[in-house]
């Protein structure tokens, strides 16, 4: 046997390469863009460019609500991704929001304008932890035995508990988007007002305790739309996006007082299901003889 034909026969025994597709891959690579994004945000904080570093914050939650879904798509979650994705979301949406308040306002509190931008992280980081350990929840030891882990109610699977980290992150940002939409109307008391040291911390301490508190709010993953609120809803659509065009930074915060009004109507349409299931649980009233003689 010659040398070319060994050579031909090792070639075609040779395993083939290992490793892991591009599309497992592909929703990890959109999570680091994230963080890439996020970690720019703050650099352009450094540099007095709020508009921008806003902006990364928005492009930030956007890449985050697509990449879950995109492993979700191409069947490519993993313990490793939600874990990067946890990583990458405390610093896009509970680090760079603290620090871009810091420098455009709270830095004129002196020490103490740090304490809400410390207070908020540490809430997003709760927040964070708490998500994962109810990925984590395992078999349940009693004095029956190893049980399974309680399934959560169907009813609870279209809610978050507590207000989601790039929703978060986006309310602790109002002052500065409404601030840039009053200050391209020429409402530079408005403008001057939203930046205020103390209403600005104000804003903080209020979004960090909806970060970690227990409020049942709407994930949109399940959520159904009644079909005559189908034509209003597109119409309603079409006219954010035109004021989104126009007015951009009107419309983030508009957004965003939005939110806050829907959350009243989340935590009432949680008690109603909630209420509903357990009355479907509860035994029926016993009629007939065996009720009389009973």
């Amino acid at each position: 046997m010659n040398t070319a034909r060994r050579f031909r026969l090792a070639a075609r025994r040779r395993p083939r390469l290992q490793g892991l597709s591009f599309n497992r891959l592909l929703p990890n690579i959109l999570t680091m863009i994230g963080l890439c994004v996020g970690l720019n945000a703050i650099r352009l904080a450094f540099e007095g460019r709020w508009p921008a570093a806003v902006a990364l914050i928005v492009v930030a939650a956007f890449i985050d609500g697509i990449d879950g879904r995109l492993a979700r798509l191409l069947k490519a979650t993993s313990r490793f991704g939600a874990e990067f994705d946890s990583l990458s979301d405390f610093v896009c949406f509970g680090v760079a929001p603290g620090l871009i308040l810091y420098l455009w306002s709270l830095d004129g509190a002196r020490g103490v304008g740090f304490i809400p931008c410390v207070l908020f992280a540490v809430c997003m980081a709760l927040r964070l932890a708490r998500f994962n350990a109810a990925i984590d929840i395992g078999p349940v030891v009693t004095a029956k035995g190893v049980m399974p882990p309680p399934p959560k109610p169907a009813y609870a699977q279209s809610f978050f508990t507590g207000v989601p980290a790039p929703a978060g992150a986006g309310l602790a940002l109002f002052p500065v988007f409404a601030s840039l939409s009053f200050q391209e109307w020429g409402m530079t008391g408005m403008a001057a007002f939203l930046r205020h040291p103390l209403f600005v911390a104000l804003v903080l301490v209020l979004v960090a305790g909806l970060l970690v508190s227990t409020l049942p709010t709407w994930s949109f993953k399940n959520f159904k739309i009644p079909r005559e609120a189908v034509l209003p809803l597109l119409l309603g659509a079409a006219a954010y996006a035109a004021l989104l065009v126009t007015e951009p930074w009107a419309a983030i915060a508009a957004a965003g007082l939005i939110y806050v009004s829907l959350l009243p109507f989340s935590i009432r349409s949680y008690q109603r299901l909630k209420r509903e299931a357990e009355e479907m649980r509860l035994p029926e009233p016993a009629s007939g003889p065996e009720a009389e003689q009973g």
